[in-house]
């Protein structure tokens, strides 16, 4: 790895630290959460490959709110942008170069900039309107950048950066300065974060989830224990801002509403898991992402089995279910309008580091979605009957 020494790695692998096995002794709250036979049915045969992918695994992936440009996140130090709008294999724009495994990569509101973040503990950003000037560097932090969004604060004009850190803290980033325009401190290090409308969640270590309004960036809104067990691996924020959902490595997700009058809704539920063997345990896998479709608000979550599945978080139903890609998924994300689904295939590090080797598969796949792939099925159904 360019840029990065041993013990760096050994402490990104144990970021990814899994569970291996754990009792089969309740049913999921979910209908058809645990692998069952249609999911064969949903074959990937009509995936594309995205060409010329990164060179060691994918971290991050950020589709643009404008159009189909695709950005990527990688452990080989670069985030690379994708023109998908003519063809499906995808032709490569603009690059961004670090000095060190990137870890998160995001698109400003208007689809003009991508920021990318990572292990060199510096946050780049690239102007595509800037006629081919490079990508300039907006923010440093005191240990790598594990997250990186971009949000507009109320009543401003100019689009902010938030970064999130194993340094415990999130600062923001007025893309006009040099210096951060003002820092939260976080309780640990900051593991995942998302940003919605004026919603920002923080998943840190030691399963702290700290809620901010950003009016108010400056001050934790709420901290909130985990409602998982285990060691947070992805949070990610509703489409309306009500509220978030958080997935370990134990593969279970849970929703959490904000408001307190809907407290009562906030449920967790198991997935990325085998069925029972003869000895009644289960495998248990990494829940790596989960991404909202931007125009139903159902969902998909990704794991360190290969598999990825839709769900309607409301109606408690998986919509869909796919067989294992054969590698682990490690991102995700939806197209701007939630006709295409991208995913990456490859390591995760759920072993560590020591598991890590130039076999190890890495390619992005775009999976077409069809009208009623992520609709809720309640919405399905109700179209039927006015036919």
């Amino acid at each position: 790895m360019q840029g990065i020494n041993a013990m760096k790695l050994v402490n990104l692998a144990l970021e990814n630290e899994a569970i291996s096995t754990v009792p089969a002794n309740m049913s999921s709250l979910f209908r058809s959460a645990t692998p069952s036979s249609n999911m064969a049915a949903n074959d990937l045969s009509r995936d594309a490959t995205l060409s010329m992918p990164p060179d060691d695994s994918i971290s991050s992936l950020s589709w643009s709110p404008a159009a189909n440009f695709l950005a990527v996140g990688s452990w080989d130090s670069r985030v690379r942008i994708y023109d998908v709008r003519t063809i499906q294999t995808g032709t490569g724009v603009a690059a961004i170069d670090f000095e060190g495994p990137v870890l998160a990569c995001d698109w400003s509101k208007d689809g003009t900039k991508v920021a990318g973040a990572g292990a060199d503990r510096s946050a780049k950003l690239l102007d595509l309107n800037a006629n081919g000037a490079p990508a300039q560097t907006v923010s440093s932090h005191d240990a790598p950048i594990r997250s990186i969004r971009f949000f507009n604060m109320p009543n401003a004009n100019a689009p902010m950066l938030a970064t999130g850190s194993w340094d415990k803290s999130v600062r923001y980033w007025d893309l006009r300065q040099q210096t951060p325009a003002a820092t939260l401190v976080c309780h640990d290090r900051v593991y995942a974060m998302d940003v919605k409308e004026q919603l920002l969640v923080i998943g840190t270590a030691e399963k702290h989830i700290h809620i901010v309004d950003l009016n108010a960036p400056t001050t934790i809104f709420e901290t909130r224990d985990s409602p998982l067990k285990e060691q947070t691996r992805v949070v990610s924020c509703f489409i309306d801002a009500s509220g978030f959902a958080v997935g370990s490595i134990e593969g279970r997700c849970g929703f959490q509403y904000i408001a307190q009058k809907d407290q009562s809704r906030n449920f967790a539920f198991r997935c990325h898991r085998t069925l029972p063997d003869k000895d009644k345990t289960v495998q248990v896998f990494t829940v790596n992402a989960i991404s909202f479709h931007p125009v139903h608000g159902t969902f998909s979550s990704a794991g360190s089995d290969g598999t990825f599945h839709f769900w309607d978080k409301d109606a408690h139903n998986r919509l869909k279910g796919y067989p294992s890609v054969g590698a682990p998924i490690s991102a995700t994300a939806f197209n701007m309008d939630g006709t295409m689904f991208a995913y990456a295939v490859s390591y995760d590090w759920h072993k560590g580091y020591a598991f890590n080797s130039p076999q190890h598969v890495n390619k992005i796949m775009l999976h077409p979605i069809a009208p009623n792939d992520c609709k809720p099925r309640a919405a399905v159904t109700a179209a039927g009957r006015r036919r």
